[in-house]
């Protein structure tokens, strides 16, 4: 799809891109701004976004408005589309890449942090999809792409509301996905293994994780470029990485308890 479009088509065409100042999200802002496309970026950084805004308009000379937003209160997809209809945007390209998780026992994280969870996983991510759906349905064009993880394909102790969040994106996505053929607007889930950006901070895992230590992981720009590209293909889902691949197999063919004990082997420390 990417080649039909030209130039001017480009300058009338907008991305949202949720979790955007860091990792992959910060990846998929310059990949869209290097194609010359408009950009709305949100996330709760609104430093970070400004600073990234005003580099993107600089370099590319796109139009490019950044948002603050912290997706983990309710309410909060429907305030950023008010902001949107308020600057006459239409978003043509939604990329729900905002998410977030925590390491440890589930019984041991505060409430208040796995509410969040899936308040930012799953129910932000669902809202925005359905809000900018519509319009894109009117337009008979558009592309979504949400951001699952190979964690949405098995349990994962040790991040049980993390991983389970993503299985709920990874199922809710190809359904839309099946639900919308023939109507212009694609679903594209980008299933990225572990991957080396702000979200280990974050999720508190620990620098001597067997996962983070491991071939599983991968740069941010990769990742960014395969969904970027499996985005415009039309891709329903896209696993970056052999090795990933081969995992998310294997995990079909083995009991699901045996791919629960080596997914919480794996979140361990290294002894």
């Amino acid at each position: 799809m990417k080649k039909d479009l030209n130039e001017n088509s480009k300058k009338n065409l907008t991305a949202l891109i949720t979790g955007a100042s860091s990792g992959i999200g910060l990846d998929f802002a310059h990949l869209f701004a290097k194609d010359g496309y408009n950009l709305i970026l949100v996330a709760r950084s609104g430093d970070k976004l400004d600073h990234l805004a005003k580099e993107l308009i600089e370099k590319y000379k796109i139009f490019c408005k950044p948002i603050s937003c912290d997706l983990a209160k309710p309410g909060a997809a429907q305030e950023l589309f008010r902001k949107t209809q308020s600057l006459d945007v239409h978003i043509d390209f939604l990329i729900n890449n905002a998410g977030f998780g925590a390491m440890g026992m589930f019984y041991e994280i505060d409430t208040q942090i796995q509410t969040n969870i899936i308040q930012v996983n799953i129910a932000a991510l669902t809202e925005l999809t359905h809000i900018y759906l519509k319009p894109m349905l009117d337009k008979k064009f558009g592309r979504i792409l949400n951001v699952a993880s190979t964690a949405a394909f098995q349990p994962g102790p040790l991040m049980s509301v993390y991983y389970a969040s993503k299985a709920y994106v990874l199922s809710f996505s190809a359904a839309l996905e099946n639900e919308l053929k023939g109507t212009g607007v694609n679903v594209t889930t980008l299933c990225p293994g572990p991957t080396q950006s702000g979200f280990q901070s974050v999720a508190k895992i620990d620098a001597h994780s067997k996962i983070f230590n491991s071939p599983l992981v991968s740069d941010s720009a990769s990742v960014a470029r395969a969904g970027y590209k499996a985005l415009f293909d039309a891709q329903s889902i896209i696993i970056p990485g052999v090795v990933n691949k081969i995992g998310v197999c294997s995990a079909k063919f083995v009991p699901r308890q045996f791919a629960t004990r080596v997914t919480r082997w794996l979140q361990e420390k290294r002894s």
